[in-house]
Formats: structure tokens, sequence, C-alpha cells
């Protein structure tokens, strides 16, 4: 970005900040509470900022889309529109165009208005976390008995794991859903990209659960008939597998692609500490490697090294959604993000 030579302003207040871009009028909706005038060659911003954390991630807003800076100026007391009620420089802009103020606290600081998003997305993240491990115990018996939809079975408990199953594809779909609106506003397409990957990931989980409760009804419709039991077994077997490819392809796969996408926009955005981000985004490819590892027979799914390579995706998801429930977005971040985007 190309820089002029700027002021340095040392108190909050109203500001003037010039580009040497001539930007459209529906730019001003980027940038809330500043007004934006434009004229052939440059387009000044000018509006109140709460205080110096405020004008910087401003400044990073212009950074980030590229619009070269020009100088950035504190009026003299007095002199801007909040005290005469007109336009600096009326003999220069041509056009204005003024967005909504956001809320501000009392203590200078933006009030967060994705804070119910971001909560209701941590909680299901957390969910989602505590509801899998608890169904890969429960459905050890069906996944590790050969010959269970032959023997005595233990149907309740693996109807229990399929309903924790079920629960886990519901919580992934719905923290995306949660998260949408906040996301969109840094990057539509990588938002989208995102929600869509969790609905996939939602879907494959409930084709094994469906594949887990075939094979409980078919064990309790030949329980005490004489049948063929070669045949019960093989097609137990056979649903059982599916149920194992829907593992590695939903909850080993689609994490680490949602992954990719969440991490990058919170990165860029900095609404979450960047060690939480980059935890995720290395993460990411190690669990990659290990689902195409496992796809050609180096590991098993379910294996020490398999297990290793899923823990910064466990521990991504475990911190964000912690994060996200009990303390929410960067407020300065989030009022710096724009109220919708061009992408």
């Amino acid at each position: 970005m190309d820089t002029a030579p700027t002021s340095c302003p040392d108190e909050s207040g109203w500001y003037e900040i010039r580009l040497r871009s001539r930007l459209e009028p529906r730019w001003a909706t980027r940038f809330e509470g500043m007004a934006l005038t434009t004229r052939d060659g440059f387009s000044q911003l000018s509006g109140p900022v709460a205080d110096q954390a405020a004008l910087h991630g401003l400044l990073q807003q212009l950074r980030d889309l590229g619009l070269p800076l020009a100088s950035v100026t504190q009026p003299d007391h007095g002199t801007h529109p909040a005290h005469h009620g007109t336009t600096p420089h009326p003999q220069e802009p041509d056009m204005t165009t003024t967005a909504a103020a956001p809320p501000v606290l009392t203590g200078g600081a933006p009030i967060d208005a994705t804070r119910n998003h971001t909560r209701l997305a941590g909680i299901f993240y957390l969910l989602t976390f505590a509801s899998s491990i608890p169904a890969l115990i429960l459905l050890g018996p069906v996944l590790h008995d050969a010959d269970y939809i032959t023997g005595g079975g233990q149907d309740t408990r693996v109807i229990w794991g399929c309903v924790l199953d079920v629960v886990n594809a519901l919580t992934a779909v719905g923290s995306a859903v949660a998260l949408f609106p906040v996301l969109k506003r840094r990057n539509e397409s990588m938002a989208l990209g995102f929600v869509t990957s969790r609905l996939m990931e939602g879907a494959v989980v409930m084709i094994g659960v469906v594949s887990l409760l075939a094979v409980v009804t078919l064990r309790q419709d030949a329980a005490g008939l004489a049948g063929d039991a070669t045949a019960l077994t093989a097609t137990g077997q056979a649903l059982v597998a599916v149920r194992n490819w829907t593992f590695l392809l939903g909850p080993g796969l689609m994490p680490a692609l949602n992954a990719i996408l969440l991490a990058t926009v919170l990165h860029r955005a900095r609404l979450v500490p960047r060690l939480i981000t980059t935890v995720g985004l290395v993460g990411a490819p190690l669990l990659l490697g290990s689902v195409l590892a496992t796809l050609f027979g180096a590991f098993d799914q379910v294996s020490p090294v398999a297990s290793v390579l899923a823990l910064p995706i466990a521990a991504w998801e475990l911190a964000l959604g912690c994060w996200m429930t009990f303390k929410g977005f960067d407020r300065r971040a989030v009022a710096a993000l724009p109220a919708r985007s061009d992408a």
C-alpha cells in the first residue's frame, strides 16, 4: 500500500483519512460512522473515532482492502462538523455518503452485535466435541464385534451412540449457520464454503448412523430365527464398513477442510487470538495427510499415528469453542468488519 507522510494524532476524536483512489458511494457501508467524500483522483473518510485502537483497526481495514493511503489528520478542535454542522473542505467533494454509526459503550469500546452468534457457535462446537467421543465408545460393540448381528448384541447402547452421532451432525451444521452472518462480512465466499463443508460433514455422519441402525434392525429381526448366519454376518460387516468409511470422510476429512476456511477468515480478521487460528491452520494439513494415508492403507483409521495427527485439529476445535463461548470475538476487530462483503 502506498503511503504519504501522515500526521500522528495522539487523541481520540474526529479524523480525516485521505485515499489516493476514487471510491464509489457503496463503499460507505464498509466504514460505519464515517462520511465518504469523493472527487477526481482521491476520496476522504471523515468522522469520529473512539480511540487509537479503533483508528488502528480502521487503517488495518484499509490496508487489507488495498486502498492507497495519502494522509491521516485530526483537524483542530472546533473545526470539524461535530462543532459547526458543515462538511470540512466544502469546495473539494462532489459526493458525500454517510453510514450509520455503530453502537458504542460508555467506555468507548464498540458493542459487539455478533456476541449472540459467537456464543451459540461456541456452544455448538463444544457439543460437537463432547458428543463425538462418548459416541465412539458406545458404538464399540457393533464396530469391533464381527458377529454382532448374530450374537446377543447391546442394542440400547448402540442406539444411544447413534443418537450422539446425530447430535454431532446437527451441532456441526449449527455452528456454521451461527457464524455465517459474521464471517460473510469479511469474505462471503469462504463463509459459504465453511457452511457447505459443515453440511457435508453432517450429511456423511448421518449416513453412518443409518448404516448402524440397519445392523441393529437386522439383528433384532433375525433373533431367535433359524437363518443363514453367514449371510447375516456378511451383511452386518458390510454395513459397518460403510460406517467406517463415512467416519473417515465425515469427521475425518471435512474438519480439515472447514478448519482451513474458518481459520483463514478468523486469522485475517483478527477476531480471535492468532495462536488459536495458527493451531487450526497447522492441524488441517496434518489431518488431510492422515486421511490420505489411511485411504491408501499406510496405517489404520484408528491407530496411534492417526490419533497423533488428529490432535491439533481437536485442540483447535476445543480452544475455539471455549473462546467463542466464554470470551467472544475481539470487539475492535468486529467493529472494523465491513457491513457486507463484495466477495
